[in-house]
């Protein structure tokens, strides 16, 4: 389910984030949901916002929470939501993946830590977040990632946003992993479509 982007009408028009910060803890569904996208951009609710987060089990409602952190997208925003790269819960995981998306410049100073991250699913997924950061800096850690072990995933999203600084990591890739099945492919497509864009 996609995450709401437009404006918030209680953003808009200002309103009691006291009142609606509040509203996170009614045993209301409909009021917390409400509540949540009164508080989007609202950068003195992002305390609450995690808070109810950490909490909330009704889908919808996590939704809203996650579309007011990303409307106000700062640092304290990410770091609310990153842990949920980790959930069991599979639509909690999206949310958050789509979330992080629409923040590359936020998210980027957490890239690093999450590309060595111990847990091979929370590598995988910082792979998709790269997809919309810079181009440049997306390369370095993908290819950094590419030179630790075998990431198919990083290869495609290298395919994609891959500056020709990706090149000698792909064939040094492509060189460890000749008897792979199926990456050397994906290898060599990476290398042709980056090899394309720098001709």
């Amino acid at each position: 389910m996609p995450l709401v982007k437009g404006g918030s009408k209680g953003s808009a028009a200002g309103g009691d984030s006291t009142l609606d910060r509040s509203a996170l803890d009614s045993p209301d569904a409909e009021s917390r949901w409400t509540a949540a996208r009164a508080l989007a951009g609202r950068v003195d609710a992002v305390p609450a916002l995690a808070t109810a987060l950490s909490r909330e089990r009704v889908p919808r409602v996590r939704e809203a929470i996650m579309t007011a952190l990303m409307r106000i997208g700062d640092t304290a925003s990410v770091e609310a939501m990153l842990p949920y790269l980790r959930s069991q819960d599979a639509g909690l995981r999206a949310a958050a993946i789509e979330a992080l998306q629409a923040l590359p410049a936020a998210t980027a100073p957490f890239m690093a830590l999450l590309f060595s991250d111990g847990d091979s699913d929370v590598r995988l997924l910082a792979a998709e977040l790269a997809r919309n950061m810079n181009a440049s800096a997306a390369t370095r850690l993908l290819c950094d990632l590419i030179e630790r072990e075998q990431h198919p995933n990083a290869i495609d999203v290298l395919t994609e946003v891959g500056t020709p600084e990706a090149l000698p990591a792909l064939q040094k890739c492509a060189v460890r992993f000749a008897a792979t099945p199926f990456l050397p492919f994906a290898i060599s497509v990476a290398i042709a479509r980056i090899s394309g864009a720098e001709g």
